[in-house]
């Protein structure tokens, strides 16, 4: 494939856009126009990068972005792949989208982890801690989703809210959904592990403000994963 300019001149220049977002656009426009076919492989990190003058961790986050917007497909150790030649308008999950769940989750979730911080029992911060510790050692990818799941309506039954705590149980197989998404292929596991431990240590801790803001910084990594300038792309595509 041969990104030339000519085939990516309706993109703005990257001064106008973010580095990520600007080689994204550039991609998609490429994928859009039939330059790459679906069916086909992205050129590598290393040659996308220099085709761009960008760092390989910029290309790396465009190609996350691109396969949480349907278009492309990473298989580890062979490559990017381009699976549709459109975004999709938007992710479902068990009947809730991607922006549906980004917007709802803090509102329950950052005070559920404040909560959790005065009046979780000994039993829920084992339970916790021992989920934790299953998901660092399972190499089963479904079974991670699964303890990923159950850890963050575990912190909301810590909460002792019961809106907070049936809330999430009524979204689980969702939050499931989503979870299996972004750990797969986006190398989400290893920082959600980093995050979930921060938020159960601050909880240990009963410290509401860093529970909550513990919470906050997660479901922050999530939105960018998912809904990456995701408001900006018609514009940005439009100019």
């Amino acid at each position: 494939m041969n990104l030339s300019d000519s085939q990516t001149a309706g993109v703005p220049p990257a001064n106008r856009l973010g580095a990520t977002e600007y080689v994204r656009q550039n991609l998609e426009h490429a994928i859009s126009a039939g330059v790459v076919k679906v069916g086909q492989r992205l050129p590598s990190e290393a040659a996308l990068a220099a085709r761009f003058g960008v760092s390989r961790s910029v290309v790396r986050e465009a190609l996350r972005v691109l396969e949480v917007r349907g278009t492309t497909a990473t298989r580890v150790g062979v490559g990017t792949f381009v699976i549709a030649t459109e975004p999709i308008s938007q992710v479902d999950f068990a009947g809730f989208g991607a922006t549906d769940l980004v917007e709802a989750r803090p509102h329950i979730e950052i005070p559920a982890a404040g909560l959790a911080a005065v009046r979780r029992s000994e039993h829920d911060l084992e339970h916790m801690q021992g989920l934790i510790e299953s998901m660092q050692r399972t190499d089963d990818p479904d079974e991670w989703v699964r303890q990923d799941t159950e850890l963050h309506l575990a912190i909301a039954e810590a909460s002792g809210n019961l809106v907070f705590t049936t809330v999430l149980r009524s979204i689980k197989a969702a939050l499931a959904l989503q979870s299996g998404q972004l750990n797969d292929g986006s190398n989400r596991r290893l920082p959600s592990e980093h995050e979930h431990r921060s938020i159960v240590a601050a909880i240990a801790q009963g410290s509401i403000t860093e529970a909550e803001d513990a919470m906050r910084f997660h479901l922050d990594q999530v939105k960018d994963v998912v809904l990456t300038e995701r408001s900006n792309t018609h514009e940005g595509e439009n100019r």
